[in-house]
């Protein structure tokens, strides 16, 4: 192998890991000088049924931009236990969205979803949207990135055989190796771009108003089209003043006031 591959492979391994931390870059703001501390404690409020006061702490290192599912996921069953049920929903769903493969979080959501009223039936997607979402949230965004890069070290490995073996027989075993991990690492960097764009894209909300007339246009005078309670998600798909169009997941759609619903 001479010199000139070798600088060749590093600086290759050095824009692909550049350009994978900067695709992945979540932008995630500061956490709390202290979120473990606050964490513990309430953890230990909840444990001793104070749920109340368990919230506060959890909303306190909230409101300081700390974002973690295992955050949210306690939030959402200390708001449960506490029968805050469209803010359980609320926290659950939030949790959902950065672990979307955590089994424990779905089978609570699923609980909470058991106390809203409505029932929606959601609309069958295209099989190819379907495999495809269910593809990309299998893991979240960090294990995305973790396995493009590992799959993309292994390729570059196979590599370095490929160019330092004498032996025909090897070089042709190495290379076809390489392939396959070259495309684990580009579809898992495919997937968790997509995974990053949806978190941040993400137009889900949760009704909190008791009951809410969905109108036909943003004005209080237009004609009610139908009526959605506490807990029911929504999609907001434009804003206007102090009104969302939403999006329910049977496909009606119409306008609420902002204030009725919290964004996920």
């Amino acid at each position: 192998m001479t010199y000139q591959a070798c600088k060749y492979i590093i600086a290759l391994f050095i824009f692909f890991i550049t350009g994978v931390g900067y695709a992945f870059c979540e932008e995630e703001p500061s956490a709390p000088a202290t979120p473990n501390v606050l964490f513990d404690m309430a953890n230990n409020l909840y444990v001793e049924g104070r749920f109340e006061e368990a919230i506060q702490v959890y909303e306190q290192i909230a409101e300081a931009d700390y974002r973690s599912p295992e955050l949210y996921y306690n939030l959402g069953n200390a708001c449960y236990r506490s029968n805050r049920i469209p803010a359980a929903i609320l926290n659950y769903e939030r949790a959902l969205l950065l672990a979307p493969g955590d089994d424990d979080i779905r089978f609570n959501l699923e609980l909470a979803r058991m106390h809203v009223r409505d029932r929606i039936e959601e609309l069958p997607g295209f099989f190819l949207n379907r495999w495809w979402t269910g593809a990309r949230d299998l893991f979240g965004i960090r294990t995305w990135a973790l396995l493009s890069v590992s799959a993309f070290i292994v390729m570059l490995v196979l590599l370095l055989g490929f160019l330092m073996s004498s032996s025909v027989t090897l070089k042709k075993l190495l290379f076809w190796l390489s392939v396959p991990a070259l495309l684990i690492s580009l579809m898992s960097f495919i997937f968790g771009l997509d995974r990053r764009n949806h978190v941040r894209n993400y137009n889900g909300a949760i009704v909190f108003a008791p009951a809410v007339s969905v109108k036909s246009s943003p004005d209080a005078h237009s004609t009610d089209l139908f009526i959605i309670h506490e807990g029911t998600k929504v999609y907001v798909e434009d804003a206007l003043g102090e009104w969302y169009s939403v999006r329910l997941a049977d496909g009606n759609k119409g306008w609420l006031r902002q204030e009725a619903v919290e964004r996920i």
